[in-house]
């Protein structure tokens, strides 16, 4: 495409209106030849000094919010904000695939992933289809990209809901981080629906107080089609506030049953899974999935009212959640033949923690062994508080290391261990290595004991210092449960 053609209304010397652009990128060592360059200022490194090391890999221009570099040769553009000129010029280059996607956006602090996924499938059931870009993994039909981040950098995005459209794919759901939306990752999408989950405390060390927090996430309901549905957790106090302050038409839902749109009632949780009555203007009709715990109600809601508010009928979406076996570190079952319960499961905020150990006791009432941790270089407000409702609701908990990165785990543990202290629970343990955590959980484990292992849920590395280690809890887990 020329380069006035994804840069209209942008001033641009006539002799460079005709460049011809290949592709987008922010990261100069990703330029290929015909390439155009964004040269942004990031966190840890500034574009704007890679400018000549894109030039010379063959970028026919660069867009920046800084005056043109001496010696540049190519075409330099000023603009505003390069990261929004990223999203749009990434879109703009593929077409602006959103607009011809029935795409779906969730955001939250807790059950982005399992909305997000079962939305998809909601979709695919719908459409024949679906592709999926979450915390998990980036999948179309043609290939499964391991997600490095909940929501990838602007060109991916793009070039993923591309692929879906060149692969006659009709829809796909997409989870939407608050660091997404303040970094404008998803500049250039717009949304047939988009779903709140809740808002907790998480990310403070980005956003650094929960009403930045909450206005990132509000970006999302700005980013609709016309006319399109905004879809809010009214049980969540964040969630009632989206509810009446974004744009019209939106609508809430209950997994509490309280009066809304769309809630549940009737609901049944066990260790065979999760069954309830979705109340809705139109009747009712009844949900029944595998996946496991309370808290999953409220993902199945939300999942299920965006379905009925892209149109979807409920026997569709019935069968579609019912389809869904497991969600990736989502309270995910470890078997390996032992005559106990393992779940793993990503939760990494207070709240998230707390509703995963009240589910787990609503699904048993046997010994409850758990293994968590805090990661480092990030919000240590949040460390006591998990110390406290690990030592409140789990018998026996193991404080461990999730990743330290480059924070030193005994001083992560120490703050930690004040929540545990706090809760008067005196059979708590600290273990350093994780490995060993999990080892020591699955030694203290007698049939029927479920032992929980929080944290971490789908990754399968671990970050200590500079060094990412391959570290997958479930693989870990099963490992020492084989050895009995």
């Amino acid at each position: 495409m020329e380069l006035a053609g994804i840069l209209p209304g942008v001033s641009i010397a006539r002799e460079a209106q005709d460049v011809e652009v290949a592709g987008v990128q922010s990261d100069s060592r990703s330029i290929r030849p015909g390439d155009l360059f964004v040269a942004i200022r990031g966190a840890r490194f500034d574009g704007f000094a890679h400018v000549e090391d894109a030039v010379a890999r063959g970028a026919v221009a660069v867009v920046s919010d800084r005056a043109a570099k001496p010696g540049v040769s190519v075409p330099w553009i000023e603009v505003e904000a390069p990261r929004r000129a990223l999203g749009e010029l990434s879109a703009r280059l593929r077409g602006n695939p959103s607009e011809k996607l029935v795409l779906a956006g969730v955001t939250g602090t807790n059950g982005k992933t399992s909305t997000a996924t079962l939305i998809e499938a909601i979709l695919a059931r719908r459409y024949g289809r679906a592709g999926l870009l979450a915390t998990t993994v980036y999948r179309t039909p043609r290939r499964e990209v391991p997600a490095g981040r909940t929501t990838p950098e602007a060109p991916l995005i793009q070039e993923i809901l591309a692929e879906l459209v060149e692969e006659g794919v009709r829809a796909a759901s997409l989870e939407v981080s608050s660091h997404a939306l303040s970094l404008d990752r998803v500049a250039g999408c717009r949304f047939d629906v988009a779903v709140f989950t809740n808002l907790t405390r998480d990310h403070l060390d980005f956003h650094g107080d929960m009403e930045s927090y909450y206005a990132a996430k509000e970006l999302l309901f700005e980013m609709r089609k016309r006319g399109a549905r905004g879809v809010v957790n009214v049980d969540d106090s964040y969630g009632r506030r989206l509810l009446s302050e974004a744009a019209a038409p939106m609508e809430g839902f209950s997994p509490s049953g309280n009066p809304a749109d769309y809630r549940a009632e009737s609901a049944r949780c066990d260790l065979s899974g999760t069954t309830f009555d979705v109340v809705h203007g139109a009747g009712r009709f009844r949900l029944t999935s595998p996946l496991l715990g309370r808290f999953q109600i409220g993902n199945l809601l939300g999942a299920a009212a965006a379905g009925l508010c892209l149109g979807v009928v409920p026997e569709e979406i019935a069968a579609a959640v019912a389809s869904v076996r497991d969600v990736p570190g989502r309270l995910e079952r470890v078997e390996a033949g032992q005559p106990y319960t393992i779940l793993v499961d990503y939760a990494h905020t207070p709240d998230a923690l707390e509703r995963l150990l009240l589910s787990v006791r609503e699904l048993t009432d046997r010994k409850v062994i758990l293994v968590f941790g805090c990661g480092g270089d990030r919000d240590p407000g949040k460390r006591a508080p998990m110390g406290e409702i690990a030592g409140r609701l789990a018998d026996i908990p193991i404080a461990t290391s999730d990743n330290p990165r480059s924070e030193n785990p005994e001083t992560i543990l120490r703050a930690v261990e004040q929540g545990l202290q706090a809760s008067g629970n005196t059979k708590y343990l600290k273990v350093v290595d994780r490995g060993d955590a999990i080892r020591q959980a699955i030694e203290l484990a007698n049939p029927g004991t479920v032992v929980v292992i929080a944290g971490k849920g789908h990754e399968t590395t671990q970050v200590i210092g500079e060094k990412e280690i391959p570290f997958d809890d479930r693989r870990v887990a099963a490992a020492f449960a084989r050895r009995g």
